[in-house]
């Protein structure tokens, strides 16, 4: 593992603050002044220059530029002249709990709550404050494991959050990988899906996933009196209901119908009129896009295999090699185009994140995340700039908006009286938004995240 880079300590104090690396800080008691960052506070401003901050008990307290900011007598203080500070990110969808990154394997015995934990630190070393889990916890394994870490303070890892067990026609999710299967709910008729309400309501959740989509055509479909029903049912109860669709028509009539939100955009087609008609008459529906992955360069692959060198053991960084390495042959021999581009997926995909945004939809940050928990919030941010939006656009989308549609008010942004969950970063993203990846530290709560312990776990081979 490469060794983090530590900011130098100055060995006196000044005006009654005693200055202490960025380390230290994460250690000390008490108030904390930082100051000298460019600061992005996530609320879509221009970002503050020179900026100071401090932070008590966990919390943000004051927060504006170096030498307007006084801290209480006694507080120590953290020099980030030359870095950016940018609020802690925030996935809205992931499936926790399936695959085990020292492996790269995934079965039905894997969700436990060590790998859970896991993931969560994963999501912590890269910079990730809270994720949502989308209705495929492996219940029939451990049924309330997700309950029980449901908004559990654990030391070094992200908030774990869950939708329960989601609801689609049957309880087959899809030609999936078939350790999945059998865990949603199924419902197919308007009573089942009330009753499935009401037993999620009872484990005190808050919004509930359903399942628009037949897998083309394999799987039967939750017809729209039922989602109908189960929409009316969650409202009644104070909850929301968020939607898996794929089809552009299952869009435009699950809007009519209410949904709150979609765990993905629409990736059939590209959206026309008539929906960005309908999705103005819904302003407050939010979308996760998840968008597929874009196809790579060999150059653009191997820089990204380079930058998880310090989060996966050497086996599984040879395996990702080896794939290249095929793949180049391939590409050699004319099997394979060439070349960075898109897939026609993605290309839909992309174009229709781009236009729901210029017609106000709320865009939030999911990376359906499974085997790359954690760096894959990073490639999603990447890709959302790559399909039009601007870097600050994006990194609102991951903070502050991520954070709303979870109703998360204590994160999201830097801004007195938030929970201090932030990032320093060694270069700016508004200037390239793959300078995300650039981390130098990871605060949560006010306290360092120890990711050189974090890493050392993580490069350690499977026993």
């Amino acid at each position: 593992m490469r060794a983090a880079s530590i900011m130098t300590v100055v060995l006196f104090s000044c005006a009654g603050f005693a200055w202490v690396s960025a380390t230290q800080a994460g250690r000390t008691g008490g108030a904390v002044l930082f100051e000298g960052a460019r600061l992005i506070t996530g609320d879509g401003g221009a970002p503050i220059e020179r900026s100071a901050f401090v932070v008590e008990n966990g919390r943000f307290t004051r927060v504006g530029r170096k030498g307007e900011v006084r801290p209480p007598a006694g507080a120590t203080r953290v020099d980030l002249t030359g870095k950016t500070v940018m609020p802690a990110l925030v996935d809205i969808h992931n499936h926790l709990g399936w695959t085990n990154h020292k492996t790269n394997q995934a079965a039905k015995t894997s969700y436990t709550r060590d790998l859970v934990i896991d993931h969560l630190q994963r999501y912590a070393y890269y910079g990730v404050a809270a994720t949502l889990s989308m209705g495929l916890d492996r219940w029939d394994v451990n049924p309330e494991l997700p309950y029980q870490l449901r908004n559990e303070m654990i030391p070094n890892a992200a908030r774990f959050l869950t939708v329960g067990r989601g609801i689609a026609a049957t309880p087959m999710a899809g030609p999936v990988a078939d350790y999945r299967l059998g865990v949603p709910y199924g419902a197919q008729t308007e009573d089942e899906g009330r009753a499935l309400v009401r037993t999620l309501r009872d484990k005190r959740v808050e919004m509930i996933k359903i399942w628009v989509d037949d897998r083309q055509k394999t799987v039967p479909k939750l017809q729209v009196n039922v989602y109908e029903a189960i929409i009316n049912e969650a409202h009644k109860n104070g909850m929301r209901v968020v939607a898996h669709i794929f089809n552009l028509e299952d869009g435009k009539q699950l809007l009519r119908s209410g949904v709150d939100g979609f765990a993905h955009g629409v990736r059939d087609r590209d959206v026309d009129e008539e929906y960005l008609t309908i999705l103005k008459q819904h302003p407050n529906t939010w979308v996760g896009p998840n968008l597929p992955t874009r196809t790579l360069s060999a150059e653009e692959t191997a820089a990204e295999i380079d930058w998880l060198t310090d989060s996966l053991p050497a086996s599984q960084l040879r395996r990702m090699r080896d794939e290249l390495a095929s793949r180049r042959a391939a590409v050699a021999s004319g099997r394979e185009p060439s070349g960075s581009g898109s897939s026609d997926l993605f290309a839909v995909q992309c174009r229709n994140l781009k236009r729901v945004h210029g017609a106000g939809m709320m865009i939030g940050l999911g990376t359906d995340g499974n085997s790359d928990i954690g760096w894959g919030v990073h490639t999603e941010l990447a890709d959302t700039v790559f399909c039009g939006l601007t870097p600050a656009e994006a990194i609102v989308a991951a903070t502050r908006t991520s954070a709303a549609i979870l109703k998360l008010d204590e994160i999201g942004t830097v801004a007195a009286g938030k929970s201090a969950d932030f990032i320093v970063l060694d270069a700016n993203p508004l200037d390239n938004i793959l300078n995300t990846r650039k981390i130098n530290k990871v605060y949560q709560r006010g306290t360092a995240v120890d990711r050189a312990s974090l890493g050392k776990t993580f490069t350690t081979e499977a026993n």
